[in-house]
């Protein structure tokens, strides 16, 4: 028996049985109570002598191994039989109630034990559970009950933690990956310079210009990696915003279109929520220029905000090329990007990631539809503001 907390048994089998001993005897000792006071009631007690001789002016009666003699005498007798009577009946009901108390404390450890033996099987189970075997179930099979209940519940929580693992596990082969190629580059280019036995000052200002352009393209990927990690973590705060100015501002800072960039045609109306200002404005930027980048020559971007449902809702949509429906899900994934074969243009495929990321630390959804002709519709929508709701169509 595990050692005692302020008098109370630390085990819950234990808890259980001194629970159903305590049940019973309480029980126990009612039933013997009123059992006891229907026999008196009902005179079960009463102690009756017969008449010995009914001629005689005052009735004569003979006790049991005596002459005959009178009804004080009976009366007396007769209290002294019923307070026996009743004394020994105590006793044995007394004797009775405690034999069972212990045989109700042994059935209620026997009950107890076997109640609880799925569950010890279960924390013994998970307990064997690691990051190494995180892909095996409890597996509980039985009567649909609370244990049932709790068994489903705990292999839905592993095969969540399991999603989680291996998620956790690309992204960290991927962020590997992908810092390591420009160091690689680096260490190529400066390899060249140092071998090459007649270097001019030319050459080593196209290497170094080189380096710049990848040391530039790394810590613009170690910065989207810390947003998304934050973004992921969660919010330490809100505070009221309102997409249409965080729009306008990103669209008012973004480079004039070139002549065959596309066309930008915003649509920006009231949307208030609450939330994390510089985040939503990453939020927006990253969208614009995902929009930007995977567009084509004399495409459009269109940008609109505002409230629809009690909601505040950022939509960017752009021309570009055909995105199979089927590849929608795994671009909103860290370093997933349509054309694979894309590198060496200082983007890591974090955009929508990062997007979808802050959209989940507000408690909001982000839903991207291709579209028929090419390109992209990604929406994002917020719970409105507290305390009003965002105006706006």
């Amino acid at each position: 028996m595990r050692p005692l907390v302020r008098g109370v048994p630390r085990t819950v089998r234990m808890r259980l049985t001194l629970l159903y001993g305590t049940l019973f005897t309480v029980s126990g000792a009612a039933l013997l109570g009123i059992t006891f006071l229907l026999l008196q009631r009902n005179a079960v007690f009463k102690v009756r002598v017969p008449c010995f001789d009914m001629k005689a002016a005052e009735c004569a009666y003979r006790l049991p191994g005596t002459s005959p003699t009178t009804a004080d005498s009976v009366n007396a007798w007769r209290e002294r039989q019923q307070q026996t009577q009743a004394q020994e009946f105590l006793t044995q009901a007394g004797i009775a109630l405690a034999i069972m108390l212990v045989v109700s404390l042994a059935l209620g450890w026997f009950v107890a034990g076997r109640v609880l033996r799925p569950l010890r099987t279960m924390t013994t189970t998970v307990q064997q559970i690691s990051a190494r075997n995180v892909n095996e179930r409890l597996a509980f099979t039985g009567p649909r009950d609370e244990l049932t209940d709790l068994a489903g519940t705990v292999d839905g929580l592993l095969g969540r933690l399991e999603a989680a693992l291996d998620a956790q596990k690309r992204f960290v082969a991927n962020a590997a990956h992908e810092l390591r190629t420009p160091l690689t580059l680096e260490r190529a280019l400066l390899e060249e310079t140092l071998t090459d036995r007649r270097p001019t000052l030319e050459a080593f200002r196209a290497t170094f210009e080189r380096i710049l352009t990848i040391s530039d393209q790394q810590g613009r990927l170690l910065e989207s990696l810390l947003t998304l990690a934050i973004s992921e973590r969660g919010l330490d705060g809100r505070v009221s915003v309102d997409l249409a100015a965080i729009t306008e501002g990103v669209l008012a800072a973004r480079p004039g279109a070139s002549a065959d960039g596309p066309r930008l045609y915003p649509r920006i109306e009231p949307a208030a929520t609450d939330g994390d200002p510089a985040l939503l404005e990453r939020l927006v930027a990253n969208l614009v220029d995902n929009a930007t980048r995977y567009n084509v020559p004399g495409g459009s971007i269109d940008v609109a905000t505002g409230s629809r449902d009690g909601q505040a809702v950022l939509s960017v949509g752009n021309t570009g090329p055909v995105v199979p429906p089927e590849q929608v899900a795994r671009l909103l994934e860290p370093f997933q990007r349509l054309d694979r074969s894309a590198r060496g243009d200082g983007h890591h495929g974090l955009g929508l990631s990062i997007a979808h990321a802050i959209v989940l630390a507000h408690g909001g959804t982000l839903t991207a539809l291709p579209r028929p002709d090419g390109g992209l519709t990604v929406q994002a929508s917020f719970p409105a503001r507290r305390g009003g709701a965002a105006s706006g169509s």
